[in-house]
């Protein structure tokens, strides 16, 4: 039996926060549309700072660094990854789709795609994901203005998952694709 012992932070090579700040980003940015958890907020940041994203977008109630609730879930990554507030998430998805990114809303909706996605080969494009409020998910008014909404499928009886558990899914859904065609352009 092979021995698996854990590695140490010093083994991992992590980039420190000027190199990641100076590094190139996976085209994919993250639209956080009235998180009220603080919590949830700061473990999103986490999961972004992990897959390199290019940013996150603050709108509306969602909380914006720096704040304790949000750092004791973030460890940090609040300091690392790009974000912007916006007062709505409309104003946030009206800009992303102004600069050439196809806005995807991550919610139960008529015509939704199920997870996984799959998207176009040799894409390289920018994307961004509306996720939405714990309660009422993505408003109705941003849902419609969105490229397309994408589904997790969902078996049991409950018909939601936390939000910061959904963008890490989704998150690495999409970052499975767009990796390696952009490794393949030596993007990474």
């Amino acid at each position: 039996m092979s021995e698996k012992r854990k590695l140490r932070t010093i083994e991992m090579h992590r980039l420190s926060i000027e190199q990641y700040r100076n590094s190139r980003k996976l085209p994919l940015v993250v639209v956080l549309d009235n998180v009220r958890s603080l919590y949830n907020v700061g473990s999103i940041f986490r999961t972004c700072d992990a897959f390199r994203l290019e940013a996150i977008c603050l709108c509306g109630i969602t909380a914006t660094p720096p704040h304790n609730e949000i750092h004791k879930t973030a460890l940090g990554a609040e300091d690392s990854v790009a974000w912007s507030y916006h007062a709505s998430a409309i104003e946030a998805v009206e800009q992303l789709k102004s600069r050439g990114y196809t806005v995807v809303a991550v919610e139960q909706a008529e015509g939704s795609v199920k997870a996984p996605i799959e998207l176009p080969d040799e894409d390289t494009g920018k994307y961004a994901l509306v996720l939405g409020n714990e309660v009422k998910g993505v408003a109705q008014e941003v849902v419609d203005l969105c490229d397309e909404c994408l589904e997790i499928p969902q078996y049991g009886t409950k018909h939601s998952m936390n939000v910061s558990v959904t963008a890490g899914i989704v998150i690495w859904e999409f970052a499975k694709q767009m990796l390696p065609q952009l490794v393949k352009k030596g993007y990474f």
